[in-house]
């Protein structure tokens, strides 16, 4: 590979191309780097923090940071399991997560997530915010007791769609996804075809009237972990 560089992940060394992320590198190489904001197609935004790799010793985004000569990354470590666990639990008591009566439960990402790293409930107290629900579309409903603030339905509805539907407004706790029309999703030009509504990680972006298409226990996350599709069968579970 004339524009190949080389560099090391967990001790193994693997080769990527010149202008690639680590994360990108990482999934050519059969190796899964969790993430929640970044999505193939998307611009990284850095936001949730959980591709968190030390390169060179020094935490780094691997969605973000470019691949390097002779780089020294760790990705799979207790300090850095521990540090996901820690902000996988933040996400869920932030927001109003019921997993048994999500219509994304068993295709949702931070629920899969929270699985392969064993968690089956948040240490940290939940703060049970007050989140306004947004049906005022006929064909889409914005449930924001769901949403991560992981900022992929903004950008792939600014890079995908070409309609700039979503955006973030307020700061700290109060910061929600918000539309570009006062009357709510409804008076949008958002479609449920949209790639801004299946870029959503969680239930916070769902079609109407396709809820348990496909039955709980056929799901996408029901029988595999999140992340076995990239991994190389070799590779051990997280966790």
């Amino acid at each position: 590979m004339a524009d190949g560089i080389k560099f090391r992940i967990d001790g193994v060394e693997i080769e990527g191309r010149r202008g690639q992320t680590i994360l990108e590198a990482a999934e050519g190489a059969g190796v899964y780097i969790p993430r929640l904001c970044w999505m193939k197609g998307l611009s990284p935004a850095g936001a949730c923090r959980l591709c968190t790799v030390k390169v060179n010793g020094r935490p780094m985004s691997a969605c973000t940071q470019p691949i390097a000569p002779g780089a020294v990354v760790d990705n799979d470590t207790e300090e850095l399991r521990g540090w996901r666990r820690d902000l996988i639990d933040m996400i869920f008591v932030e927001g109003n997560h019921f997993c048994m009566f999500c219509e994304k439960s068993g295709n949702c990402e931070l629920q899969g997530l929270a699985y392969r790293f064993g968690i089956t409930a948040p240490k940290y107290p939940y703060l049970f915010p007050q989140r306004e629900l947004d049906a005022s579309h006929p064909d889409i409903l914005i449930d924001r007791d769901r949403c991560i603030l992981c900022g992929r339905c903004v950008r792939a509805s600014r890079e995908l769609d070409g309609k700039d539907v979503f955006g973030f407004v307020g700061r700290g706790r109060d910061k929600r996804v918000a539309v570009n029309a006062e009357a709510g999703l409804g008076d949008t030009s958002a479609l449920a075809e949209d790639r801004a509504v299946k870029a959503c990680p969680t239930g916070a972006l769902l079609v109407k009237r396709v809820g348990y298409a496909v039955p709980i226990g056929k799901r996408t996350y029901d029988h595999r972990p999140i992340g076995s599709d990239i991994e190389q069968p070799a590779a051990s579970e997280e966790g």
